[in-house]
């Protein structure tokens, strides 16, 4: 329904290309009335996601903010108004690097931007969910927490695998104030995420061990974080949804 949303704000953390990217605009097209988006250094993407939701109908806001330091995630919540759906995307790799090669300053920036910026900012939106009867949250985990991620990827799906937990836990203390928290877990998507910091053998790879025979889109998950945020999925609390091809299907 294209109204679905009508009337709500929603909070995309990491929009300014990807999943948050595609996940903001599926928002304005459900007929969220704001959509905040957030991005870290790449503004430019940013403000074409910001074009994009204006077009779908929805007022837009941009909040830029570097969620792998402390003091970044502080300006972010200093910054970010009440919000019915917050949207808890942002994260990174940031770079490969294996146990030997780990710096603690890296160590805390992954950390940072995959764990502690959603607890935070979680801990930030509750309070007017409340007062507003109720919210959807959605964090992004990955594939990666349940396999361990690929070469130098260990604190990254240590990390994702901190977000599958924190979903459940909160979403169990939520619960009975109307706010329903789940987590969507992607396979491996076509997008700058993978430009960044995989090889196209390491891709192909992938795609040969998916039974679905191809990598996925940014829509693809984002259509799945939408669901979760709907009435259809009113009873569905503290779920992680897998959203990969089949790749670790039982």
């Amino acid at each position: 329904m294209a109204d679905e949303f009508n009337g709500k704000t929603a909070l995309v953390t990491g929009a300014s290309r990807g999943i948050g990217a595609a996940t903001a605009i599926a928002l304005a097209r459900r007929g969220c009335k704001r959509v905040v988006v957030h991005y870290n250094s790449y503004k430019e993407g940013a403000e074409r996601t910001a074009q994009a939701v204006c077009a779908a109908g929805a007022a837009c806001d941009l909040i830029g903010a570097n969620l792998g330091t402390m003091a970044g995630i502080e300006s972010f919540i200093s910054q970010m108004p009440e919000t019915d759906i917050l949207i808890n995307n942002a994260g990174s790799l940031v770079k490969r690097a294996k146990l030997l090669e780990f710096t603690n300053e890296l160590y805390d920036e992954v950390m940072n931007l995959n764990v502690k910026s959603a607890w935070m900012i979680t801990q930030a939106a509750v309070p007017a969910m409340i007062r507003r009867g109720g919210g959807c949250i959605v964090n992004l985990s990955s594939i990666a927490a349940r396999n361990g991620g690929g070469p130098g990827a260990t604190v990254y799906a240590a990390a994702k695998a901190a977000v599958m937990t924190m979903t459940k836990g909160l979403a169990k203390e939520l619960a009975p104030q109307g706010i329903r928290v789940n987590a969507v877990s992607p396979g491996t998507v076509d997008n700058y995420f993978h430009e960044q910091f995989s090889t196209r053998q390491m891709l192909e790879n992938v795609v040969a061990a998916t039974p679905a025979g191809r990598l996925a889109t940014n829509e693809d998950i984002a259509d799945v974080i939408v669901f979760l945020c709907s009435d259809a999925a009113r009873y569905v609390h503290g779920q992680t949804i897998e959203v990969n091809g089949g790749i670790l299907a039982p």
